[in-house]
């Protein structure tokens, strides 16, 4: 990517990325490809496109770091890359890439910018047909295994199930307390 300067730590830490993965998505792909996004549009717009590719590339750090730390993946890596000598721009555009933070650059912006194109564009996060389905299958059976319940039917890609109760067998304060069951 044509980055110079990268402290030895952080390079290792994005050897991580190569085995880690996120929808289907390999994590250091996405950021290579954030980079390259944050970059084209820094030129764009005339601003440094070497800034914007640092960013990118580093957006998503904090996955590769192991779990013993508390908060997002944008905190704990804007956090590390901090430690580790990064320009305030690069660590703000970092912990900001999500939101959880007021991005307080441009560059922030991009990044925010081509993590969402990267993530979203056809193709990048593939789930195969079947597993899909699988996933769904495993929810309704799940639903289905609840007392009461006869039927149950996985929507919106599994993020919501509706379930049919016998009325024989559920009063209503059982079927609200279905309801609730995360």
């Amino acid at each position: 990517m044509s980055i110079n300067g990268l402290n030895p730590e952080i390079i290792k830490l994005l050897g991580r990325l190569k085995y880690r993965f996120s929808y289907t998505q390999n994590v250091l792909d996405h950021s290579i490809e954030v980079g390259f996004l944050c970059s084209m549009l820094a030129s764009e717009l005339g601003l440094d496109p070497a800034v914007a590719k640092r960013a990118g590339l580093l957006h998503d750090i904090g996955k590769g770091i192991e779990s013993d730390y508390e908060g997002s993946h944008a905190a704990i890596g804007a956090d590390f890359i901090k430690r580790h000598g990064e320009t305030q721009t690069v660590i703000t555009a970092v912990a900001a890439h999500h939101e959880e933070v007021p991005p307080e650059s441009v560059y922030a912006g991009l990044v925010i910018l081509a993590d969402t194109v990267s993530a979203v564009r056809p193709g990048a996060r593939a789930e195969s047909m079947s597993s899909y389905i699988q996933r769904l299958d495993r929810l309704e059976k799940l639903a289905v295994s609840i007392e009461g319940v006869r039927q149950a039917y996985a929507i919106q890609a599994g993020r919501e199930v509706r379930v049919v109760v016998n009325p024989n067998v559920v009063s209503d304060d059982q079927a609200g307390e279905i309801a609730a069951v995360d």
